[in-house]
């Protein structure tokens, strides 16, 4: 099946169109450049084999949320592959408010940090053939979510494609290979839904293929053990802001058909905060759209990032 060129409406993802994107300038290791003439090297060991490390920020009010917690996550996955940055946390940090200075935003903006190994003298997966620094590119962007996508809900696939164990490929670590969730969200598109829900190793729930997801039964709120998804900082907040509001809260393994018996599902990410999920397989939830316990979880989170004191941290 011939994938469409255009831009999903109905995706975790989705965000409304803006012509101020097409004149962005980009930061590219030290020095800002027109969208248009933002390069790196078809030798750059990102290009070659995915080798490098990212991290995606959401700008609300002048200010990026959960900011610490992103750029240490972003230092986490770099010493986990050997990578050495280049730049202290608060150089990492100054890069991402330059760019969106440069860019004029202050609200209602994204940007996407991306660390690469470098330049290779040859293209191969040896990191000993690098020949300089680490490749350090920001784009910010201007990005408000597009409203269908939360009115309506998202509809998921359970993909063939499963969340790997951590000795195999640690899905914490926010690498820039992504292969095995693109093709779990091709199988998705194919059926005509939204996202991909993914299954770890044992045939537990564990996300989908570009955020977390969660599931409400009995009033309380259930989420995989984490040990086979990503370290989502939109997911911890979320458990933290149930566990304060005396939401009852399930971290642990649960199957497919409990998630079809659930009242209410929801996905979180940075970009999206939380959207909600009308369809698992065909299958519509009763809370189809946002149900009761997951519109009170948004609230809780839009006060959190509305929180100057809260967010910024």
């Amino acid at each position: 099946m011939q994938l469409s060129p255009q831009a999903s409406k109905t995706s975790s993802q989705a965000y409304q169109a803006d012509d101020r994107n097409e004149k962005v300038l980009v930061y590219v290791n030290g020095e800002f450049v027109p969208r248009s003439e933002a390069r790196v090297s078809v030798f750059d060991a990102g290009y070659v084999c995915g080798d490098g490390v990212w991290e995606g920020v959401r700008l609300v009010k002048g200010r990026v949320v959960s900011f610490d917690a992103h750029v240490d996550r972003l230092f986490e996955g770099a010493n986990v592959i050997a990578m050495d940055i280049g730049l202290s946390k608060q150089e990492v940090k100054d890069v991402i408010l330059k760019t969106f200075e440069v860019n004029k935003m202050q609200d209602g903006a994204h940007a996407r940090l991306m660390v690469t190994r470098g330049v290779k003298k040859t293209p191969n997966q040896d990191p000993r053939f690098i020949l300089g620094k680490a490749t350090v590119v920001c784009v910010a962007e201007h990005k408000v979510v597009d409203a269908e996508a939360k009115k309506r809900g998202l509809t998921l696939h359970t993909s063939t494609i499963r969340c790997s164990t951590p000795d195999v490929f640690d899905l914490r670590l926010n690498s820039h290979s992504r292969l095995n969730f693109i093709q779990a969200l091709i199988q998705a598109i194919n059926v005509g839904a939204d996202e991909a829900l993914m299954l770890d190793t044992n045939g537990f729930v564990s996300s989908c293929n570009s955020t977390n997801f969660f599931v409400v039964r009995d009033g309380a709120l259930w989420t995989s053990s984490g040990r086979y998804c990503f370290n989502g900082i939109t997911r911890a907040t979320i458990l933290r802001l149930a566990r304060e509001a005396g939401i009852a809260v399930r971290e642990g393994d649960y199957t497919l058909a409990e998630v079809y018996a659930a009242d209410e599902a929801f996905v979180t990410g940075t970009l999206g905060g939380i959207t909600p999920v009308s369809a698992i397989d065909g299958r519509k939830l009763p809370g189809a759209g946002m149900g009761p316990l997951t519109e009170r979880l948004a609230d809780l989170y839009q006060q959190y990032i509305a929180a100057p004191q809260k967010a910024a941290a």
